[in-house]
């Protein structure tokens, strides 16, 4: 088999009915993929953290509100979280004033007034104008040479994989609209989760981990993406090659095993293909596992799995420590909330959490892209700095669309 088949299947098409209740062009909090997922603005409550506890004290946090909200006798309220991708980045959460969901009962709104005129206006969507790119501190030069060290480290066996990203910059004529490029990603991009959390928007191919209940089961499933192929030519065999390719399923190893390490220890049975599948997205093909378990009881919430299972080997490397401390190293800079878990969680501890990938930091007319790959043994630094450019192309398109 060849190609990924969706965890749920659930082709619902465009995100528009869902994205188009947002009113603002700043503040957007989404989570959307084919269609379904929640929408929400406003900050009811609002928590900013840093550290390595980051995850637990919004844990706790969160839970207080949740108990506060049933003693008033108000609606339950869900929280959008953002991680910093290590314990000195900023992590955020929020707790928004009005959300959105689609599913299969149609658009619900489960928080906010329900009254008449309690959803405002929308204010005009507005396209960035002109863009000016540049790089922001590595230039594709220098992450070259970052890439050809990593990979000499790895061959004089400091390391097995490690994960290099580097930065683009884009300086638009207006204010960048965050629903614009919401609407953007998730219209191209319909089997990707598309997402914003306090001015970080993007759209994520890989699923880092989702609580739900089944059949009255409490059942975790993590996407996992390692290993990237794309055409250079017309008629290229893209999928073909990379599952045969050595150096990708390597690379894809790794990081399987790191997710599969985690679960494991929190689940009552864990279902681990043996075998990686492509998944074919619009401009590239991913290597792809679908990991798929039912969970202990009393289980971790959504926040909690993710957070125990970030850094995978996908965005770090492995053996992680040495990986991580490579990546401050060579990449010179902080990630912020690049490649971190990103999404949200509901009183009960549901929830999805995605990787912080093929998006970009948006500040007024700022807007900061991230991309980068994995690195073994086998890594060719030119096919690095390549991959890493296209997968920016997704954000790319979406401002200059």
């Amino acid at each position: 088999m060849t190609t990924v088949h969706d965890l749920r299947t659930d082709e619902l098409g465009a995100a528009a009915p869902l994205l188009d209740r947002l009113p603002h062009a700043r503040g957007a909090l989404a989570f959307v993929r084919h269609g379904r997922g929640i929408a929400a603005w406003g900050e009811a409550h609002r928590l900013d953290v840093r550290g390595a506890d980051a995850a637990a004290r919004i844990q706790v946090w969160f839970e207080d509100l949740v108990r506060s909200a049933a003693a008033a006798g108000d609606a339950e309220p869900v929280v959008f979280v953002s991680l910093g991708f290590s314990p000195e980045d900023p992590s955020v959460a929020v707790v928004p004033r009005v959300a959105w969901r689609s599913g299969p009962d149609g658009l619900q709104q489960i928080l906010g007034d329900r009254g008449a005129g309690s959803q405002p206006r929308p204010t005009r969507l507005t396209r960035p104008g002109t863009i000016r790119w540049s790089d922001p501190e590595q230039s594709a030069l220098g992450y070259r040479a970052a890439v050809a060290s990593a990979v000499q480290a790895i061959r004089a066996g400091e390391l097995g994989k490690v994960v290099l990203s580097h930065d683009l910059t884009a300086v638009t004529e207006s204010d960048v609209d965050e629903r614009f490029l919401l609407g953007a990603l998730a219209d191209r991009y319909p089997s990707c989760w598309a997402y914003a959390v306090d001015q970080l928007v993007g759209a994520s191919p890989e699923m880092l981990v989702e609580r739900h209940r089944e059949n009255g089961r409490l059942v975790v499933t993590s996407r996992v993406l390692a290993g990237t192929g794309w055409a250079e030519h017309v008629g290229d065999p893209v999928v073909a090659d990379l599952l045969a390719s050595a150096k990708n399923r390597s690379e894809h190893r790794y990081a399987v095993d790191s997710v599969a390490s985690v679960l494991r220890g929190v689940s009552t049975s864990l279902d681990v293909p043996p075998e990686p599948q492509a998944l074919v997205l619009a401009n590239l093909v991913h290597l792809a596992t679908d990991v798929v378990g039912e969970l202990a009881d009393p289980a971790p919430s959504a926040l909690q799995l993710a957070a125990a299972l970030h850094p995978t080997g996908a965005v770090g490397g492995y053996p992680r420590d040495a990986a991580l401390e490579l990546i401050r190293r060579l990449e010179g800079r902080p990630r912020g909330r690049y490649a971190a878990p990103i999404g949200w969680m509901d009183a009960r501890g549901d929830g999805e959490f995605a990787l912080a990938l093929r998006g970009a930091l948006v500040d007024g007319r700022c807007v900061r892209l991230t991309a980068g790959g994995g690195l073994v043994a086998d890594s060719d630094p030119d096919s690095e700095v390549r991959e890493a450019q296209v997968k920016m192309i997704p954000m790319r398109d979406a401002l200059e669309s």
